[in-house]
């Protein structure tokens, strides 16, 4: 489905004289308005191939009805979700769940939708039709050379697609771990993976990154070859400067300083990029700032103040990513809601009084440095983010324009009310 432009200015023009009353207000305290719009304008969300369809659990599964069929019609999803808010500018696929067959005609119709292409991601967590040998105890970790070695060989044809469509990063998330004591040597297990790893990296371009994923627990719960940010560094250190830690906001046990674990990779230059998305206990793969919203701008406080010292352009960077399920949601809706947190709290840190918080810092005045932040995370700048995407073009309210427009009840009806996404 496809919003034609003059129906979003449609909308917009009914918004604008209550969009400019609260704009004018809120920019009237801001010195470097200007500058933050641009920023803004320039901030760009991937969403995941896998991100178009409803999730599902443990326990079942219940597709929405219009999910993509295919590749084109998750390409078509996003753009879609671009038009609205010109923040998704880009996708993130999964191999094997959306193989390009046909790379340029793929590249070439997401280029006409205005979408570019993000991280690959490789799987080595699922057997899939067809695959000699079995994951189910590890890949790169895995006693059994064969499968390390198949594991590799997946991950350099990953690669191999993403040349084709203009990727320039490799995004290596590992199941491997263990479910019991005693059911594999810690070290060897590192060591086996360490050594894919260097396989891996090795097939890299020189203008790739790759991002190493780590993740606590889930589907091994004693034990993860990959469990934090501290291995996660360990393997990007060993590996080389093209290779850097990527933090899933979901990733981490109850209650980890998430922000102290952002400046110190950034501190390190091996942040390499995000997997947003919002949690009450695990990995609940929930929309972002959905539970946690001061948290997210607490950490989206550290990216700025961090990128910044080091001279890093915000846009591009890191890697920024969304990575969430949606069981009870319009997945399309769920993005819309997801870029919009994220967007807001990307604002919010840009406002942040960077001077007045260093002299508290100084001063050991926590009292001030405390009320400065959360100054400027009550503070509304959704007025802010909507003069961003009007400027780019986009719509000032994305979610009432998509269901005004009864996108979900439109795409029922060119899919049909049973299809479900390929990947998940």
């Amino acid at each position: 489905m496809h919003i034609e432009k003059y129906k979003i200015e449609e909308y917009n023009n009914s918004l604008s004289t209550e969009h400019k009353r609260k704009f004018e207000f809120l920019a009237a305290g801001i010195k470097n308005v200007e500058d933050v719009l641009q920023k803004l304008i320039q901030f760009q969300v991937a969403i995941p191939s896998w991100a178009l369809g409803t999730g599902g659990t443990r326990f079942g599964r219940f597709p929405g009805g219009g999910e993509p069929r295919g590749l084109e019609e998750k390409i078509e999803d996003i753009g879609l979700l671009h038009a609205l808010n010109q923040s998704s500018g880009a996708i993130s696929l999964h191999i094997p769940w959306d193989i390009p067959k046909n790379a340029p005609h793929i590249k070439a119709f997401a280029a006409q939708k205005g979408i570019s292409f993000d991280a690959m991601n490789s799987n080595t967590f699922q057997d899939q039709p067809g695959q000699q040998y079995s994951y189910k105890y590890g890949s790169l970790q895995n006693v059994n050379s064969n499968i390390r070695k198949q594991a590799v060989e997946h991950n350099i044809q990953v690669i191999e697609y993403g040349k084709e469509l203009g990727s320039r990063s490799l995004t290596v998330w590992l199941s491997d771990g263990s479910n019991f004591p005693g059911q594999l040597n810690f070290r060897k297990a590192f060591k086996n993976t360490l050594e894919g790893l260097r396989e891996i990296y090795a097939a890299l371009p020189a203008d790739w990154k790759m991002f190493i994923e780590y993740k606590a627990f889930e589907p091994n719960f004693y034990s993860a070859t990959v469990a934090d940010w501290g291995q996660s560094l360990l393997y990007a250190n060993k590996l080389g400067p093209k290779a850097y830690a990527l933090v899933d906001l979901g990733h981490h046990l109850p209650n980890a300083n998430i922000e102290q674990i952002v400046a110190l990779l950034l501190m390190e230059g091996k942040l390499g990029g995000f997997h947003f998305n919002d949690s009450k206990y695990g990995d609940d793969d929930l929309t972002v700032g959905s539970i946690r919203p001061y948290q997210l701008f607490l950490i989206f406080n550290e990216l700025v103040e961090g990128m910044d010292e080091r001279g890093m352009e915000h846009a591009k960077g890191l890697g920024w990513m969304i990575d969430a399920s949606h069981n009870v949601k319009d997945p399309l809706e769920d993005l819309l809601q997801s870029v919009e947190a994220i967007m807001i709290s990307y604002a919010q840190a840009l406002l942040v009084d960077r001077k007045k918080l260093v002299e508290a810092q100084n001063n050991n005045d926590v009292v001030t440095a405390q009320e400065i932040l959360q100054h400027t995370f009550r503070t509304d700048v959704r007025p802010l983010v909507a003069e961003a995407r009007l400027r780019a073009g986009g719509a000032l309210n994305p979610l009432a324009v998509y269901r005004g427009e009864q996108v979900r009840k439109h795409l029922i009806k060119e899919r049909g009310i049973k299809t479900v996404a390929t990947g998940l």
